[in-house]
């Protein structure tokens, strides 16, 4: 314990000082959740539900039709996979291009997204044709692992 240790303790604690203040950079961060968007539309029309799945959190906050509801991956994971193979999509796109925003600090992050989506759902009985356009937001958390989707707010066009 000589007279060293207290300057390598400073070093390191303005190491950790300087890295958290880091700046972001808010461009590259946007271009990656522009990516995640990419892939949520990838994984409709591909039918991919763990790939979907992935780039969410475990607990998953959504709003739609005036409900707000809490899900964790093993119930969402199901009913995906019920809908996806029940349903075939010939588009699913972007209809403009979405506008992604980063938080300051890169800790939140949200696109927001007006999607054309057309195709078949087979029903019971008979097949229901479907032509929607969909407007929603999809809000980032920065995790350990990267950004994961916390929640979305959807609604259909009348």
């Amino acid at each position: 314990m000589g007279p060293h240790l207290p300057r390598v303790f400073i070093l390191g604690s303005l190491f950790v000082a300087c890295s958290a203040d880091a700046p972001v950079d808010l461009d590259a961060e946007r271009a990656a959740l522009l990516a995640l968007h990419e892939q949520i539309l990838t994984s409709h029309r591909t039918d991919d539900v763990d790939g979907w799945l992935a780039l969410e959190a475990d607990t998953l906050l959504t709003g739609n039709r005036g409900d707000l509801e809490y899900s964790n991956k093993a119930e969402r994971a199901e009913g995906r996979r019920q809908y996806l193979a029940a349903t075939e999509f010939t588009v699913y796109r972007d209809m403009q291009p979405p506008v992604a925003r980063v938080s300051a600090d890169g800790s939140l992050g949200w696109v927001f997204a007006q999607v054309e989506i057309v195709g078949e759902r087979v029903a019971a009985t008979d097949t229901i044709a479907i032509h929607d356009v969909w407007t929603w937001i999809e809000l980032y958390a920065r995790r350990p692992e990267g950004w994961r989707l916390v929640g979305n707010v959807s609604t259909a066009k009348p």
